[in-house]
């Protein structure tokens, strides 16, 4: 009786004394942590995918309350609506960031990019990139393994069956697991434009053009039209591949139309409005005789009437002539006539115009115009009676 009463009083003691040992050395190498840690992490996604480059959502948490400033501090799930939350918390601003997207810049499909081998190994395009080119001729473009469908966590990504290639869907998140997983590097984080438009090259190949174009059949080759044609600066060509600078474009599409190859892929944008081109032929421009008078400020049509009293006009009348294979126009200015101020009344269909009452007051003066300039005056119409109307000046 007495050994198990010492036994459990020993066993008492020891656990005593070692709590307190314990809780002495935890207050002596006590790390303190900010408890505003938890409560930026409370506000993060949870989605821990590593996008915004730390190791999940704590570690960026941890970086984000240690900062002095949200500069460069991104959670690419929760976008800039979660780093608002997250500023408001720690009574911080956040400057606004452009939403982004994963874009794959490669367009050899089966139909542009024909296989000359087959691969018979591990589905995996980081085995298939270490043992050897690949199926096609293109050592630069998308095996087509899918690793990046496996790498994202948002099903954002997908493999399509007819090209061969991977697409993109409106749930990527832009966390750059896909970009990390591609052993070729052909996926790029990029702005996702004003209403989700887009335009990049869709080409990695930075072989020569000929040797480009061998491989794939819309591999961009290094011909500069497209860094022409942009009047914004935002095309470089580096190692015989185009590139388009998503910070500096504009959204022209000036660079797509002058590609020759197709390599620009413009993403989004309404169908282009293609001109029809007018064919000229041997009667073009037709063959006929008429004339047409316009006179301003006053128009005169077929069922009109004129009547009034003239005061002093200068009257600028111009007449276009089509005869058979030209076009010839004449401007005439009758300088410092008094004529009639003319009034338009609209005469019924039924009924005949009457022809207007005229008077003319008129001053020649001979010394205003030369012997020289004198010419022959063109004779005003009235339309509704197709008579003559003669004046002189």
């Amino acid at each position: 009786m007495n050994t198990i009463l010492i036994t459990i009083v020993s066993l008492c003691a020891i656990g005593i004394v070692s709590a307190v040992i314990l809780y002495i050395v935890a207050q002596k190498f006590n790390v303190e942590e900010d408890p505003r840690i938890d409560t930026v992490e409370g506000l993060l996604p949870g989605a821990n995918c590593g996008g915004c480059g730390y190791p999940g959502c704590r570690g960026l948490a941890e970086a984000i309350v240690k900062a002095n400033d949200m500069e460069g501090l991104l959670c690419p799930v929760g976008g800039t609506a979660g780093m608002q939350k997250i500023a408001a918390a720690l009574g911080r601003e956040v400057s606004e960031a452009a939403p982004k997207i994963a874009v794959v810049r490669c367009n050899g499909s089966c139909d542009n990019r024909p296989r000359i081998n087959r691969y018979d190994g591990a589905p995996s395009c980081a085995v298939e990139h270490a043992l050897y080119a690949g199926e096609t001729a293109c050592i630069y473009g998308c095996l087509g393994c899918g690793d990046c469908v496996e790498a994202c966590v948002f099903d954002a990504i997908h493999m399509d069956e007819t090209t061969g290639l991977p697409v993109v869907n409106d749930k990527c998140v832009a966390c750059g697991a896909c970009v990390k997983a591609c052993p070729r590097s052909i996926i790029e984080l990029r702005n996702r434009g004003p209403k989700e438009r887009r335009i990049f090259v869709a080409c990695v190949n930075k072989e020569k053009g000929g040797t480009a174009r061998k491989a794939c059949s819309v591999a961009c080759i290094g011909c500069s039209k497209c860094a022409k044609a942009c009047t914004f600066e935002a095309i470089s060509i580096e190692n015989n591949l185009a590139y388009i600078d998503f910070t500096k474009c504009r959204l022209c599409r000036k660079c797509v139309g002058v590609c020759p190859t197709g390599a620009i892929q413009e993403i989004n944008f309404p169908a282009r409005k293609i001109t029809p081109e007018i064919q000229e032929t041997e009667n073009t421009p037709a063959v006929a005789a008429e004339a047409k008078e316009t006179v301003k400020p006053a128009a005169l049509t077929a069922e009109t009437a004129v009547t009034g009293t003239l005061v002093p006009t200068a009257v600028t009348v111009v007449k276009e002539v089509v005869v058979t294979e030209e076009v010839v126009t004449v401007e005439e200015e009758i300088v410092t006539v008094e004529e009639e101020i003319v009034t338009v009344e609209d005469v019924s269909a039924g009924e005949k115009a009457e022809e207007p009452e005229m008077t003319e007051e008129r001053e020649v003066v001979e010394e205003t115009i030369p012997e020289e300039e004198k010419k022959e005056v063109p004779r005003k119409v009235d339309l509704a009676t197709d008579e003559e109307i003669d004046f002189k000046i």
